[in-house]
């Protein structure tokens, strides 16, 4: 393995790990949702 491939790799896996941490973040973060549909006005609490 060639060292270019190498830091690709890295390079690919540190991405991949960043991309899964800012899900996590997304889905973890606590706070009001406002949605307003035909219903009228919902707010819900995570």
């Amino acid at each position: 393995m060639t060292r270019n491939t190498l830091y690709l790799l890295i390079g690919v896996l540190l991405v991949g790990l960043a991309v899964v941490g800012y899900l996590y973040y997304q889905e973890s973060q606590s706070g009001v949702e406002i949605r307003i549909g035909e219903q009228g006005i919902s707010i819900d609490e995570n």
